[in-house]
């Protein structure tokens, strides 16, 4: 059955929260050491809790909070997807897009709305589905903004994979979606355009990894 693009589009322009004072940033490598501290700790207090099965993910009991879930998943689909996991990447985008609209408010949901359709446009392109990679692109380019993508920009995998396909016009219409949020970019937008309309992929540095 042929994947249909998860597109969020922002619904208000209601002010951030201030960020929350959880650990972020809970990448694979380390899950394994966390999860074993937790088993441990929650073995003493006689009280464990199941994660959820995911594709690609082994079932592993230790305790979470759907908050906690949300602020994990899109480091988790971005990694997994490096990683070479792409079914894992598949799973933890369509949760991370399935959950975000309870997360409206939250300062994290631009960059959830952003990264799990960036994540599912890589995975269409590399499954041969060109049509959905564009709308999963733009579906990214529509996010609301964050403090992170705000001030340092998106991430440009999806961007460059569909120029490395000759797809140049959707990357320049994400560029001027882009132009919403991001209010930083000092003029990088604009060489980037420049550089397309030319025929050539730019280097995008540090917003192949953001």
């Amino acid at each position: 059955m042929t994947e249909q693009p998860s597109i969020y589009f922002a619904l208000d322009d209601q002010p951030q929260p201030q960020p929350h004072n959880a650990v972020r940033s809970l990448r694979p490598r380390a899950m394994a050491g966390i999860v074993a501290a937790a088993l441990a700790a929650a073995a003493v207090a006689g009280a464990v809790a199941t994660l959820p099965s995911l594709p690609g993910i082994a079932t592993a009991e230790a305790p979470a909070t759907t908050f906690d879930r949300f602020d994990d998943l899109p480091d988790l689909a971005k990694d997994s997807f490096t990683a070479g996991d792409i079914e894992a990447a598949r799973g933890y985008a369509q949760e991370l897009l399935a959950i975000a609209p309870g997360f409206r408010g939250d300062w994290n949901y631009g960059n959830a709305i952003h990264d799990g359709n960036m994540v599912l446009g890589r995975i269409a392109l590399r499954e041969g589905r060109v049509e959905d990679a564009k709308a999963h692109l733009l579906a990214a380019g529509n996010s609301p903004g964050s403090p992170q993508i705000n001030s340092y920009g998106p991430n440009m995998s999806l961007a460059k994979d569909l120029l490395e396909h000759g797809e140049r016009q959707v990357v320049l219409e994400y560029f001027e979606l882009c132009r919403r949020f991001w209010e930083l970019h000092n003029g990088r937008l604009d060489r980037w355009s420049q550089l397309v309309q030319l025929g050539v992929v730019p280097d995008f540095g540090a917003n192949l990894v953001y």
